[in-house]
């Protein structure tokens, strides 16, 4: 069992064994955590390759060393499968993120930490590579032209080749060529590559970025990195925070290797374009093969970095690019696209000033009459009152009319707004209609309105037209 070789381990190291041996969430890798607790508290890793473990073991020796922040390694069994580590806590920036999303705005501190990240990332290159033993690193040493067709191909066998796109092999394996030559040329400086540095392997320790999951780096070219932070796929920065980071890194990287802003944005679209296709062969893998939820929620924000990336192209590789352009157009890639085109205006009104009209100018849309729904409004404790008010919402709920009514307003209008999506349609209007446009047609707009935007996330504008209501939902 895991937990015993490695409450084995904490044993021979602190002289007791662990109270408790908790499992940690996983990610994309094999490995297993575990939060020890007793006399001293730390993270239990079991890995199921040695080489790899041994990797992470000696990059984390050698970066404290440097004085970079990572966790450090406390023990190391011998067959070096199980290891223990510094706990530094639950709270990992790409949280930070989704929760600056879900707000719809990034914070100052957000930004303090992204920036902080950002600058600490030529250190690690740097000077973390500065005198570092490559041959330590597993599984290859270097960033190299087969490491780069490997990723290629990864892409094109696990991700193009599953969506049933026609392509000529021998036209992309051209291109995949000369995207090998571009990416080599900006591969000399002896550089530490993390590979995979990303949001989700920054802890936030004390205010402070600390880093983990660096067992996959080599040698390689800075700009990687780069492309890997800003362009990861659910962090969905905006262009301008991405411009913004690009801009602190370039200031922070002049220490180490002065260059011009022209000259890094050229380069760099070229390993954001590489980064994308190989982390969708990865997405394809993680999650059409072995089913990992969170990989397949990460395809449609790649595919949309893809589509930019695009709009400008790329000369050195045609095929290529005419490939990926006809790949992002398939019907389940402009779903997603198209959640975001959809706006759903629903509203409630009192059939007393009449039907409200489509302003659209798409010719109106769904009329639901709630005038057959037991009223509260005939009771004098809900008649100063709304259907947003507590007291109304447990009356109509508690009678149960309303709920029946719109559990087939809601499969309506699910069917309507999928279907518009599908087609790539803008808008679609949904009207509630009760005797004042005061409780139950309130209620019902309110009801579908946040229903349809938490299933479909698409934008969804809601007025209560009698009450001078109006909110606005926006898809993220």
């Amino acid at each position: 069992m895991n937990t015993d070789n490695l409450k084995l381990l904490y044993q021979k190291y602190t002289g007791k064994f662990p109270e408790t041996a908790e499992p940690l969430p996983g990610a994309g890798s094999n490995r297993k955590y575990y939060r020890l607790k007793g006399s001293f508290q730390c993270i239990g890793v079991c890995g199921t390759s040695p080489e790899e473990n041994a990797a992470f073991i000696y990059m984390s020796e050698h970066f404290k060393k440097k004085g970079l922040p990572v966790p450090e390694v406390y023990a190391v069994s011998d067959d070096r499968l199980h290891y223990l580590q510094e706990d530094l806590g639950d709270t990992l920036l790409f949280q930070l993120i989704q929760q600056a999303q879900h707000r719809q705005n990034a914070d100052t501190g957000l930004m303090n930490l992204l920036e902080k990240t950002i600058r600490l990332l030529p250190e690690f290159q740097f000077k973390g590579g500065a005198d570092m033993d490559f041959s330590k690193c597993y599984p290859p040493v270097s960033f190299s032209r087969r490491s780069i067709l490997w990723d290629l191909n990864y892409f094109k066998y696990c991700f193009l080749k599953t969506t049933r796109l026609e392509f000529e092999e021998n036209a992309l394996e051209d291109d995949f060529e000369s995207m090998c030559g571009i990416l080599l040329k900006a591969a000399s400086e002896p550089t530490f590559m993390y590979r995979d540095f990303q949001s989700r392997n920054v802890m936030i320790k004390d205010g402070e970025p600390c880093f983990i999951d660096f067992q996959g780096g080599r040698k390689g070219p800075f700009y990687y990195d780069v492309a890997s932070f800003l362009w990861q796929a659910k962090a969905n920065f905006p262009n301008s925070v991405r411009q913004h980071l690009t801009n602190e890194y370039l200031d922070a990287l002049q220490i180490y290797k002065p260059i011009g802003k022209d000259e890094f944005a050229s380069c760099l679209r070229h390993f954001v374009l590489f980064r994308t296709l190989q982390v969708l062969g990865t997405y394809g893998f993680r999650g059409h093969f072995e089913q990992k939820a969170h990989f397949i929620e990460s395809v449609p924000f790649a595919v949309e970095n893809l589509r930019q990336l695009l709009e400008e192209g790329f000369a050195e590789y045609p095929y290529l690019c005419d490939t990926l352009r006809r790949m992002v157009e398939l019907p389940q890639f402009c779903y997603e696209r198209n959640k975001k085109k959809l706006t759903v205006t629903v509203m409630s009104f009192s059939y007393k000033k009449g039907i409200p009209e489509d302003t659209s100018g798409n010719g109106g849309g769904y009329v639901f009459d709630c005038r057959a729904i037991h009223n509260p409004g005939r009771y004098e404790q809900y008649k100063q009152l709304t259907g947003l008010d507590e007291p109304v919402i447990r009356f109509l709920e508690d009678d149960g009319e309303i709920t029946a009514f719109l559990a087939h307003a809601d499969a309506l209008t699910e069917a309507h707004v999928k279907r518009f999506i599908e087609r790539g349609f803008t808008h679609l209007s949904v009207c509630f209609g009760c005797t004042g446009g005061q409780h139950r047609s309130v209620y019902s707009a309110q009801h579908v309105a946040e229903h349809l935007y938490q299933k479909f996330n698409v934008n969804v504008r809601v007025i209560h037209r009698e009450q001078h209501i109006e909110q606005f939902f926006e898809s993220k």
